[in-house]
This record gives structure tokens, sequence and C-alpha cells, in this order.
């Protein structure tokens, strides 16, 4: 049976500072996941229960999933919402991010699904992608603002410490993984024009999606690593063969590519050294350029879960 907790924020921002390191740390939320739901639907993953979570930026897309799986302690979260019913440009990224950082998590593994934009990249091959190209433009992609100003450094969007092990452990499990490449990230929901699409070969870009960018640029703001497996189930409508393939196809190229996911998951978590030190941890040191004399108290409060401890003490 489900268990269902809730955690209210707001009441959390009044306590102290080290209130939030002992739900952390007892909690032993390391790793947070981010896909479909399907994602979390496995025999493996034990101890599970819900925890809704209510942020300073909203509610997340969905109760997180809690669990264990392969001995490491995980919080799984739907990027839509459980059946699918929130657009990408209608996706809280603030609140999703925010979650997770507030119980404790570290570091991100976000999977999505993907259209190919080289002809190497197969359906079904797994991406670890390692760049981003925006062409987004209704989306929230910051914590700051209200107040207070940071520049956080984002040339290497991805965290290579967790390229590596998702590279490896792709490998081990017998997937075609491609190491690296760049992620074109749309509005949407709609699909590209084959003009659109051409362009973005052009470009360079390896696969095209709608949600990771935001995910990667509030995880860094946030200091979590975090690193997307991008999931190949069909070429972009640039290719010639495009108008045969069937939607029969492409949900069953899903279907292959969760069961994947799954099996990737269980192999890399127990390689993933949390405790190993990482730039992405640090990303705020001299970012925040504001006089924190002038920050307005409200937006200060705002940003406690997030903000280090240095700043805040300072």
């Amino acid at each position: 049976m489900v268990l269902v907790k809730a955690i209210v924020v707001k009441k959390l921002l009044a306590l102290k500072d080290k209130l939030f390191d002992r739900m952390a740390t007892e909690a032993m939320i390391m790793i947070g996941i981010i896909g479909g739901s399907g994602l979390y639907q496995m025999q493996e993953l034990k101890n599970t229960e819900e925890l809704k979570v209510n942020t300073p930026f909203g509610e997340p897309s969905d109760a997180l999933i809690l669990g264990e799986l392969s001995g490491v302690k995980v919080a799984f979260l739907a990027r839509h919402g459980r059946g699918h019913r929130i657009l990408p440009s209608e996706l809280n990224f603030r609140a999703n991010i925010a979650a997770l950082k507030i119980i404790g998590c570290q570091s991100i593994i976000s999977i999505s699904a993907v259209g190919s934009l080289k002809v190497e990249i197969e359906p079904g091959h797994l991406v670890i992608i390692d760049q981003f190209i925006d062409r987004t433009f209704a989306r929230p992609a910051t914590f700051f603002g209200n107040g207070i100003v940071a520049h956080v450094g984002f040339a290497h969007p991805i965290c290579a410490n967790l390229q590596k092990q998702l590279v490896q452990s792709g490998h081990t499990i017998g997937a075609t993984v491609h190491d690296g490449g760049t992620y074109l990230c749309v509005e949407g929901p709609m699909f590209s024009t084959q003009a659109e699409s051409q362009l973005y070969r052009q470009w360079g870009a390896a696969v095209i999606g709608m949600t990771n960018l935001q995910e990667a640029k509030l995880a860094r703001e946030a200091q979590m690593c975090y690193a997307t497996v991008a999931l190949s189930t069909d070429y972009d409508c640039w290719h010639e063969g495009h108008d045969t393939v069937t939607i029969e196809m492409i949900i069953d190229t899903l279907n292959k590519n969760i069961a994947t996911a799954q099996s990737l998951l269980k192999t890399v978590l127990p390689k993933i050294n949390q405790g190993a030190p990482c730039k992405c941890r640090e990303s705020l040191k001299n970012a925040i350029i504001t006089d924190k004399t002038k920050i307005p108290p409200a937006t200060l409060e705002r940003l406690r879960f997030m903000l280090p401890k240095e700043f805040l003490e300072g």
C-alpha cells in the first residue's frame, strides 16, 4: 500500500536551516529521476511512498514517488503528471526542480523521449547528451529575479560525472549508446516543419525534444548535478522514410525504451558517488551579484531552500 505524506514549504521556511539538513539526512533521498510515470512501475522498486511537496514556486507536476532501487534511495517525478496531462509549456519547471532540492536530492537523472536528427541515431538508441540549443520562448527558466540577480555559468550544461556513468552503464546493459550530442529544445506541443527539421540538422543538433533545457538550467542554479538520457523514438520529419512510420511503431519503440531506461537506472544508480566533489554543486559561488542588504526579505525567504549557507549567514 502506498503511503501519502505532505510537506508545506511555507511552514518549513520559518524553521531554522538545520531542519532542512535533518530532513535530507533522515530521508536519504539522494537521486531524483524525472520522466514518464512508466519508469517507476517496476517490481525492483521497493518501499515506495508518495510525497506531496508544495514549493515556494507552487506545486510540481505530481506527487513524488519515493523508493529504493538497487539499494539507492530515489525520488521519481512524472514530468507531465500521471496520465500525461500537462503540456510542455505548462510545466512548472521551477516547482519540479525545487521539490527535488527541498527533499535532499543532489543529483537528477532526466529520462526523455526525443526525435533523432542524425541517421546514425536510430529509434531505440540512447543519447547521453552534453549540450543544448534553446528554441523555447514562453517559459520561466530561472529561480532568480524579484530583487536578486545571479549569473550562473552554463557553458557545459550537463554534469560530466553523471554523463560518464550513464554512458558506461548503457554499454553494460548492451544498449546502443551515443556519448554526447546536442539536444534542441523546442516550445511545442506541435512537432517541427520539415524546413525547421532540416535547419536543425544543419546546426548539428543530435536530437529534438520539448522539456529538458529548463530542467538543466534550474538544476544548475540549485547547485544540483543533472544529466539527460535521450531515448530516440523515431526520426524527425526530415527523414525520407518518415511517412512510413506509424503510431503503432512509435508506441512499440516507446515501450522498448522504457524497459531499457529501467535497466539503465538499476545499473547506474549504485555507481553514482554522491559524496564526490563536483563543480555543479558550487555553481552559485560568486554568481550572485546583488548586494545582500538590497534583497527584499520575501525574495530571500523564497530562495532559502537553495541558497548557500555561507551566503545566508554571511
